[in-house]
């Protein structure tokens, strides 16, 4: 679980990161569009299969 570590990233918790960077973009596009929860929910779900992605990336990697 500690493998993304190697690559020189100094981040205690890349989920929240991801998500954080989610809700934010997310915020925005639902305040544009005239519906932030729709827009929150949305931004949740991006950044967790962003940073969900990133993992599983780092992690084939690490095994070739």
């Amino acid at each position: 679980m500690n493998d993304w570590r190697k690559k020189g990233s100094n981040q205690k918790n890349p989920l929240a990161f991801g998500i954080g960077i989610g809700v934010a973009i997310g915020s925005g596009v639902g305040v544009a569009l005239g519906n932030l929860a729709l827009g929150i929910g949305v931004g949740i779900a991006i950044g967790a299969a962003l940073t969900y992605q990133q993992k599983k990336e780092q992690n084939n990697e690490t095994e070739e």
